[in-house]
């Protein structure tokens, strides 16, 4: 089979960014669990941010468009509109789930932690997507896979010779172009910089989780 590449493909609301829709998850997920919401600096330490700004510039976007109200004077002045809660609840079976970072570069210990559910049509792509996965590293990048993207995955433990994959080795896992040889399994970067990965089929811990059918550029 010829190789594949995910296609280029974007879904979110047509309102904030995906960026925007994950600190507003956050919000919302924060307010649910200790029934407080977080302060600028929880904000920049969980999306990664240099500095308390970035967490403020989304803060006021999301201000802008109606969705929270910022109180001045307190660290943790947020408040989610009544209508969003309401309508971010519902929407916690709609959309895919966000989980994990996966290395896109040497395997990284897989931790399924669920980080957001950007509102994603899983019929935007196919075959239907069950999940996203946030990307690090570069490894991908001539597939048009970059840090920091969503991988729509599609859940699957077997995959053709060819398509970009998301592998376990163990406990870590890793996207990489599948290349099947007899009893031997090559895990291919697009990226020179990269050697492959050469999987022993027989003794070899080694699991396929899914195929990639779909990348997402969120917005910073």
């Amino acid at each position: 089979m010829a190789p594949q590449a995910p296609h280029a493909s974007s879904s979110s609301s047509p309102m904030i960014t995906p960026r925007q829709s994950e600190i507003l998850e956050f919000i919302r997920q924060a307010l649910t669990e200790s029934g407080a919401p977080p302060t600028r600096d929880e904000i920049a330490r969980a999306f990664g941010f240099r500095s308390l700004n970035a967490a403020e510039q989304h803060l006021q976007a999301l201000a802008k468009k109606g969705l929270i109200e910022l109180v001045s004077g307190t660290s943790r002045g947020i408040r989610l509109k009544d209508s969003v809660r309401e309508l971010m609840n519902a929407a916690q079976e709609v959309g895919l789930p966000l989980v994990g970072k996966v290395a896109a570069g040497s395997p990284l210990l897989a931790q399924e932690n669920l980080i957001a559910r950007p509102m994603v049509d899983p019929d935007t792509f196919r075959p239907r997507a069950d999940y996203l996965l946030e990307v690090r590293g570069m490894s991908m990048r001539d597939a048009g896979i970059l840090e920091g993207d969503w991988l729509a995955v599609h859940k699957r433990s077997q995959a053709n010779s060819g398509q970009i994959v998301v592998a376990r080795l163990g406990d870590d896992v890793t996207v990489k172009r599948l290349k099947l040889r007899g009893a031997r399994a090559e895990l291919i970067a697009e990226n020179p910089d990269f050697e492959p990965i050469v999987v022993d089929l027989r003794r070899d811990p080694f699991a396929i989780e899914g195929i990639a059918v779909g990348v997402i550029r969120p917005a910073l």
